[in-house]
């Protein structure tokens, strides 16, 4: 039940320029691609969470604990 939930979430959310500008904006003088890509990745992940959030898309801690217990077994 909780897992189709997690399934069913899509991320329709893009970039924009802005976002991508304050990135590197971020990043030293110096910088590999390695580096701004993990960045843009980790900023589009920390957003699609706070939209998963915002739309009460979350699990529960107690859930958590329940989805480990099976999974330990």
């Amino acid at each position: 039940m909780i897992l189709n939930y997690i399934d069913s979430y899509k991320n329709d959310t893009m970039l924009t320029k802005t976002q991508v500008n304050n990135t590197i904006k971020t990043l030293p003088d110096s910088f590999t691609i390695d580096e701004l890509i993990e960045q843009l990745i980790f900023m589009e992940k920390v957003d699609e969470g706070y939209q998963q959030s915002e739309a009460g898309k979350v699990i529960s801690n107690e859930d958590v604990k329940l989805m480990i217990d099976k999974w330990s077994k």
